[in-house]
């Protein structure tokens, strides 16, 4: 981490490149997850779409499933936190 970057997160993340799949109003949204902690994960979508505020996340290998909330967005990319 260089000088300039600053590290707001309460928890460390950890790199991945997951499977997964966001759920909203009886649809969902394949992605890939880039990172990910206890608390929240960044997320890679294939294209850049509106998501709702709040969704489910879904690992499906991992039998992971998470309520989430968007915290910040920046092009195909998603910061979320777990509910």
């Amino acid at each position: 981490m260089s000088d300039s970057t600053v590290e707001r997160r309460a928890v460390r993340r950890h790199k991945v490149l997951k499977g997964a799949t966001v759920s909203f109003d009886d649809s969902g949204v394949a992605c890939v997850v880039r990172n990910l902690s206890t608390s929240g994960a960044t997320l890679e979508l294939a294209s850049s779409i509106s998501l709702p505020t709040s969704f489910t996340l879904e690992i499906k290998a991992d039998q992971f499933i998470r309520r989430c909330r968007r915290v910040w967005s920046r092009d195909k990319r998603i910061g979320v936190a777990f509910s």
